[in-house]
């Protein structure tokens, strides 16, 4: 391996098409400049701060859904439901998980439908399998994003080619910043099969177009369709797991969603269409409904409970204890939230069920139905889709050195030594302090039967090992679960074939509780992630560029700085930060 030394002077030297900082979703937003302050004293006022910036994503998105791509979209899945095409979702990190997760409420959806309508699967045939998502790394990037995996081009594209995409597919590249190789890669593989290609990102094509080659060769491609969803930066400097990935669900899933509207009421006949109590039936209606959601979640009385489960977190990971979230319909929406704060808070990973002695995730999440293989296959909606290429792929797809050199394993044997089934789990509760809290959303709250009554003996059979017990409802229903701690986020969740209202208010709460957790615990400086993991190119700069602004030095000196504290705290999980040991030492160096 090449010393410190030498990899920040290949950095700076070959890798300036990874320097980001030009890109609006990179900088700093005003409205939480001050978040670390003003949190540590107040959490309400610090989520407010928070949430003002969920506030910058109706008015860009309005003008989306009016927009002629929004629309061509819309008709372009209507066509491929319609005529047995697929529809590839395509992303990596942030993105690549929300591809996962529309796939799989495509997949419970349409199975859903053809419970009550077998006649409607009778006519159309095996469009449960419409969807497909391409992740960089395959499902097993759900855990982790694989290092190499976004910034090649290549692998994009052969991942794809394997997935079969074909003429007359439809491909959606989502990709936060616009610039994400692998996803551009898969951009181009799907023109070259003769698919049509939409290219969704949330910053100004203008800005992209201006100061990021890769982005400019898409950007000029009539041949692509482009929908820019850019609301502006985001309430963590650069966190696009935030109102970025926010607007990509609500954008692509609403296209989804009518799509699929306008196929059920050329199949269905107009009785039974009124049956299915859809109230979103226009683009305009998402925005409503959007409004309304955020409208509800800013209430003093949810701002006060999110502050108090907040508290309940963080009061256990002061303690060096562990919280596990127990969970089932809208576990892999939760399992997005608590896998993203590793990277973004350089926070320990999932880790394997035959792994000792890696250090355990300070957070977790739980199926109470089933055992982890079986749940793996439940929240998926199917078999994973692990990767297990020869040596001989990454060799021939001029991939970085690393990548070869450690041939990640990536197949579904290694998927499924993670347990996120009903398994008891002693590494989760043998700790200073321990937290196990359910969490049910929408129509899960107020649930009767013998579904229920499984998921609340399996709680409380677990929650004997536990120190702290909790119950979390997000949706219009009381709780009445026996729990010692009870948090109820009042909102009203209308009917949705994805059950995208229930998983928009989710995602906005669990964004809000960790990024909020984490700012408590001294892992955001302002608004900026001083603890973020340089995992690749795009971050190693993020990191630079972070250094630069408080250690008050230039671009090449923090890149050498950030280099030699990366091979400092190498083997420090979860309890040193590059950033923050680079910016101490050149502190140091500056006063002396």
């Amino acid at each position: 391996m090449n010393s410190p030394t030498e990899q920040a002077r290949h950095f700076l030297k070959n890798e300036k098409a990874f320097r980001l900082g030009t890109l609006p979703t990179e900088t700093s937003h005003p409205k939480t400049a001050t978040l670390s302050h003003v949190i540590a004293s107040d959490i309400a006022d610090g989520l407010r701060m928070l949430m003002q910036v969920d506030e910058d994503i109706p008015a860009p998105i309005a003008n989306v859904m009016a927009g002629p791509e929004f629309a061509a979209l819309i008709d372009a899945l209507f066509e491929a439901v319609s005529t047995g095409k697929r529809v590839f979702l395509t992303g990596c990190g942030s993105t690549g998980r929300l591809s996962i997760l529309l796939e799989a409420a495509w997949r419970g959806c349409w199975q859903e439908l053809c419970s009550v309508h077998p006649d409607l699967c009778d006519r159309l045939p095996e469009r449960e399998s419409t969807f497909t998502s391409v992740m960089a790394g395959g499902d097993f990037a759900l855990i982790r994003s694989v290092e190499g995996f976004e910034d090649s081009t290549n692998l994009g594209a052969y991942q794809l080619a394997q997935a079969g995409v074909a003429s007359g597919d439809v491909v959606i590249a989502i990709t936060e910043g616009g610039e994400t190789s692998f996803v551009i890669g898969t951009a181009w593989e799907g023109l070259r099969a003769g698919a049509k290609v939409f290219f969704v990102c949330n910053n100004p094509l203008d800005v992209l177009r201006k100061h990021v080659e890769r982005s400019r060769e898409i950007i000029d491609e009539p041949r692509i369709t482009k929908l820019d969803l850019f609301t502006g930066p985001m309430a963590i400097s650069g966190s696009t797991r935030m109102q970025a990935t926010t607007a990509e669900l609500l954008v692509v899933g609403a296209a989804m969603e009518l799509a699929l509207l306008k196929v059920l009421e050329k199949l269905l006949p107009p009785q039974i269409l009124r049956q299915l109590d859809i109230p979103t039936r226009r683009p305009q209606d998402y925005l409503q409904h959007f409004d309304c959601l955020l409208d509800q979640l800013r209430r003093d009385g949810n701002v006060k409970t999110i502050a108090e489960l907040i508290q309940w977190e963080e009061t256990i990971y002061r303690q060096h204890g562990l919280v596990t979230y127990m969970t089932d319909d809208f576990l892999l929406d939760v399992l997005t939230d608590t896998t993203e704060r590793a990277p973004t808070f350089r926070l320990p990973p999932f880790r394997k069920c035959d792994d000792t002695t890696s250090p355990r995730s300070w957070a977790f999440v739980k199926n109470p139905h089933y055992d982890s293989r079986q749940t793996w296959s439940h929240v998926l909606r199917r078999e994973p889709r692990g990767i297990d290429w020869p040596l001989s792929v990454y060799q021939s797809l001029d991939v970085s050195a690393k990548l070869i050199e450690e041939e990640p394993k990536l197949d579904n044997s290694q998927i499924w030594k993670f347990l996120i089934g009903n398994e008891r789990d002693a590494s989760r509760f043998e700790a200073v302090d321990s937290g196990l809290a359910m969490i049910l959303v929408g129509d899960e709250i107020a649930q009767h039967g013998p579904r229920r009554e499984e998921f609340d003996r399996e709680f409380h059979r677990h929650a004997t090992s536990y120190a702290k017990t909790a119950a979390i409802a997000v949706g219009p229903s009381q709780l009445d679960r026996d729990a010692q701690s009870l948090f109820h986020v009042a909102c009203d969740l209308p009917a949705s074939p994805l059950r995208l209202w229930d998983r928009l208010a989710v995602k906005l709460v669990l964004n809000l509780m960790s990024t909020a957790t984490m700012a408590r615990m001294g892992r955001v400086e302002g608004n900026y992630m001083s603890w973020v993991e340089t995992s690749n190119k795009k971050l190693v700069d993020r990191a630079t560029r972070l250094i630069v602004q408080l250690a008050a030095v230039d671009y090449e000196k923090a890149c050498y700085a950030l280099h030699e504290a990366i091979d400092a705290v190498r083997d420090k999980q979860g309890t040193a930060s590059a950033v923050a040991v680079a910016v101490e030492k050149l502190r140091g160096d500056n006063s002396q």
